[in-house]
């Protein structure tokens, strides 16, 4: 019986990959999530996880594990459901290592994607990381680099994660992406948003160095900032503007700004809805010449950014009902996939 069930979600995902090749070859989706404390349960004495294993106050196993794994493929298949084409890229933070994203992409209803991961072990001190799958058959790989952070004024010994860069062709244009998960707010918003602001400096200097030795180039900056798009570290040192129409070369387009101005976001705290989950994108691709890969919104759409709203991803009851549905809210089990929920761009030629 459970060979069966499996046979059929392999041939359900198998008709949507290949329906959505023909039907949808010139979209692309790129997306972002924060899965939120995605750790095997294998201590690894280099950091320090020791929550996340058997023994640990969350009595973290496998069965719990291979539940995550469940939630995580039923999110992306959805999504691919609801844009009739697996995501030509997904970014993601909050995974331990390449182990985890290997189960993710071996998952029965993922595996006709033929998803790619690029990973690199970074010296976050609880060993989460950055990472990305990829569709080889959508987007051309040519390399990729893990930069540290070079954040002024940090104190001595500060570890958070790297930033992960990967670059490669789309529709045979050049196109370079950048997925980072910012220092958090931990001791308050004000007190640590040096951190965030110098990080976001350092990867628009990237960024504008990629840009400068190839002006053809399309960038996109994914990831979870811990900030919102008004915020100083997205808005003026990351550079991303509100308005694309106002867009200057250089510049950076946020498609989520107007979302959060409108009360739209990714994750609650005390009730009040922040977006901290971004994707920007250069001016040369938020507006792109006609007859080449551009940012795209439906029809109907107000907005050239998207969140993915799923009914099964928020708590029906209790305290936190209305918030995402987490794995855990403190040391109790949920059964949930993130605090977070994932945002999406589309790309169209």
């Amino acid at each position: 019986m459970k060979r069966n069930i499996f046979v059929l979600s392999l041939l359900a995902a198998m008709v949507l990959s290949i329906s959505s090749a023909s039907a949808q070859s010139k979209r692309y989706t790129v997306l972002f999530y924060n899965v939120e404390n995605l750790f095997d349960t294998i201590q690894d004495p280099t950091i320090y996880d020791t929550e996340f294993i058997p023994s640990g106050v969350k009595e973290w196993n496998s069965t719990k594990y291979y539940k995550k794994l469940d939630n995580l493929e039923k999110l992306f298949y959805s999504v691919a459901q609801e844009n009739k084409a697996y995501p030509t890229i997904i970014g993601v933070s909050e995974v331990e290592n390449r182990n985890v994203l290997e189960d993710i992409a071996s998952m029965p209803k993922l595996l006709p994607a033929g998803y790619q991961i690029c990973h690199y072990d970074g010296p976050d001190a609880r060993g989460v990381d950055v990472a990305f799958f990829y569709r080889p058959d959508q987007f051309k790989y040519e390399g990729s680099e893990s930069i540290k952070a070079n954040i002024p004024g940090a104190r001595k010994g500060f570890r958070t994660r790297d930033l992960l860069t990967m670059w490669g062709k789309i529709d045979g244009e050049d196109f370079f992406f950048v997925v980072s998960h910012w220092p958090s707010r931990r001791g308050g918003q004000n007190s640590s948003a040096f951190l965030r602001e110098g990080l976001a400096s350092q990867i628009k200097g990237i960024c504008d160095s990629v840009r400068q030795a190839n002006p053809a180039t399309k960038v996109v900056v994914m990831g979870d900032f811990n900030d919102d798009p008004g915020d100083k570290s997205v808005s003026e040192n990351l550079g991303a503007k509100l308005k694309k129409n106002k867009l200057q070369s250089g510049d950076m387009f946020n498609p989520f700004w107007q979302m959060h101005r409108d009360g739209y976001g990714t994750l609650v705290y005390n009730d009040l809805w922040n977006l901290f989950d971004n994707i920007v994108v250069s001016d040369n691709l938020a507006n792109a010449p006609e007859g080449t890969l551009a940012l795209w919104k439906a029809k109907k759409a107000k907005y050239y950014g998207n969140i993915f709203k799923a009914e099964f991803l928020f708590q029906k009851e209790g305290q936190y009902k209305g918030y995402p549905l987490r794995t855990y809210v403190g040391n109790n089990f949920q059964n949930g996939w993130s605090d977070h929920l994932p945002v999406f761009i589309h790309i169209v030629k």
